[in-house]
């Protein structure tokens, strides 16, 4: 008897803890549903590329946020949006793991690696924080109706994203999903830059996922569609509106995709291009230094007898100072051959330097130069410098302070303004359209993404696509080990090099002076949509208090 008693207390006690065990993972399920959904948009990007996840993959994140389950509080579905944001960001910046290990700058393999994990880790964490007050605001608005939800949704996400952008960490907007792949949807940029791409994809994945939430409204649906032989989607108000929208916007898209490029032979440019291929850890060399000069003057002269007007270098493609510049063997080829020169260096200010880009004359003459203003975390300067300033140094070749550039700079050339970017500037698209506005030819993007893995450098180039798009201007980029590039006003790219290999390529660009509707207004859209948001809320609160 007593056998058989504790048999059964046995067999109940592992039901309770099967069941237990259960509970745990039902209350678990959403939250890893949030992580797997953002881990599929980070997959939207290079490497990966899967742009068209972007369209669904933030729906399931959104259905959680505003079901009234009884397993989710708001604590609860804030946190499932952290770990979307984490899943997102994480993926989509994998590539900053590429600078571990720091040897090569005197840092040990294991400090090396903490601090790569702690750069990745914060700001995968940065956007989680990001997504999680988006959720905030979506939880308080619960009870709302869903069109109201889909438009205040769209709207702070947008804000956010300007908020962010506006910041010194800035990298993965929504609206990068989508490039290089689908250049008729960010055509839609030339609107009101890159947030109204980043509107198209949150308002179409808030449609899906409302349409779902409301599904019992499809229950009745469904008898209509099989009165009517019509297809359930249709039915579905929700899901209709998603794909009229979708179809809109791409249809709006495509008509400023399709506008020909005027391209009269007053405005030909024909520009070279040097990628040096110097691998970071020789910078800080001679060696390294002799291979630059080798590289970059032996690229200028090959591309001078080509016939090219100008020549472009990537960012820091000769290491030194500003004041040694013009003892170099590339000054001096400049000085013989008489073709124009953009290229890369350190410049001075006090005891202070930056991270510049110089015009030599054709008489070898310095005649304009831009300074960097947006530097890169821990690359160009240290957050927490307290902390981590005695163990890492910047991924610079000299030790002096490095300090950012003015941000009202213009780019004279011997061939009118030029819009200028280096390097990390290319996530800021008020960078652009703001030199752009101010009369603004061309694109001159010079950089070095030598320190990460190949994934990096495809993003970067995704960037300076969307730049030209939003801007209408051609773009030549110029990098280190890759990849360089040549994209037209409707972002497609007419060259890119190979990774980590030496080039030389010309090709002919236009000087445009055309002034898109985002590089006129700014992001106008953006204030719309919050403004209108937050009046239809209001609205509806009078409405019901009366």
């Amino acid at each position: 008897m007593q056998k058989k008693q504790s048999k059964k207390q046995g067999e109940q006690g592992k039901q309770g803890r099967q069941g237990r065990q259960g509970e745990r993972f039902i209350s678990l399920l959403p939250c890893l549903i949030a992580l797997a959904s953002g881990i599929l948009m980070g997959l939207t990007v290079a490497p990966v590329g899967a742009w068209f996840l972007a369209w669904i993959a933030l729906a399931p994140l959104w259905i959680l946020v505003v079901s009234s389950s009884s397993i989710q509080n708001p604590k609860s579905k804030i946190q499932n949006a952290f770990a979307w944001g984490i899943g997102y960001h994480g993926v989509a910046l994998f590539w900053i793991t590429g600078i571990h290990p720091m040897t090569w700058l005197g840092v040990p393999w294991l400090p090396s690696l903490a601090i790569t994990l702690f750069c990745w880790g914060f700001i995968s964490v940065l956007g989680g924080v990001f997504v999680a007050i988006w959720a905030a605001v979506m939880v308080r608005l619960g009870g709302q109706k869903s069109w109201l939800r889909i438009l205040i949704g769209t709207a702070v996400w947008c804000g956010l994203e300007s908020l962010w952008s506006a910041g010194p960490l800035w990298w993965s907007s929504l609206a990068y999903t989508q490039s290089p792949h689908n250049l008729v949807i960010l055509h839609l940029g030339q609107l009101s830059g890159p947030n109204t791409v980043t509107a198209a994809i949150a308002a179409f994945n808030g449609l899906i996922a409302e349409g779902w939430t409301n599904r019992r409204d499809t229950e009745g649906a469904e008898r209509i569609s099989s009165v009517f032989s019509a297809p359930l989607w249709f039915v579905n108000r929700y899901f209709a509106t998603a794909i009229g929208l979708l179809i809109s916007l791409h249809l709006i898209g495509f008509i400023l995709y399709s506008r020909p490029i005027a391209q009269p032979p007053e405005a030909a440019l024909k520009v070279g291009i040097v990628q040096g291929n110097i691998p970071n850890r020789l910078l800080r060399s001679s060696e390294g230094f002799r291979r630059a000069q080798e590289n970059y003057t032996s690229g200028y002269i090959t591309l001078a007898d080509q016939g090219v007007d100008a020549v472009l270098t990537p960012e820091g493609a000769l290491p030194i100072f500003q004041r040694d510049l013009l003892g170099t063997a590339l000054v001096a080829a400049v000085k013989l051959k008489g073709v124009v020169a953009w290229i890369g260096a350190f410049g001075e200010r006090g005891d202070s330097y930056t991270i510049s880009l110089f015009t030599f004359n054709s008489k070898g003459e310095i005649v304009s130069r831009y300074d960097k203003a947006k530097l890169v975390p821990l690359g160009e300067y240290i957050p927490f410098e307290g902390i981590l300033g005695g163990i890492v140094q910047r991924l610079s070749p000299l030790d002096a302070h490095q300090v950012p550039g003015s941000a009202n700079q213009l780019f004279d050339t011997p061939f009118g303004r030029a819009i200028a970017s280096i390097c990390y500037e290319s996530a800021f698209p008020e960078q652009f359209r703001r030199q752009a506005a101010a009369g603004g030819q061309f694109i001159l993007s010079s950089s070095n993404d030598a320190h990460y893995t190949a994934s990096m450098p495809l993003q970067h180039h995704a960037q300076d696509m969307m730049r030209a798009i939003e801007t209408d201007r051609w773009s030549a980029r110029a990098t280190n080990t890759g990849y360089s590039a040549f994209v037209d006003p409707h972002g497609r790219t007419l060259w890119i090099s190979g990774y980590n290999t030496y080039e030389t390529h010309a090709e002919t660009i236009y000087r445009r002076q055309t002034k898109t509707l985002y590089v006129r207004w700014g992001d106008w859209l953006t204030p719309l949509l919050l403004i209108s948001s937050g009046g239809y809320w209001l609205v509806i609160q009078l409405r019901d208090k009366n």
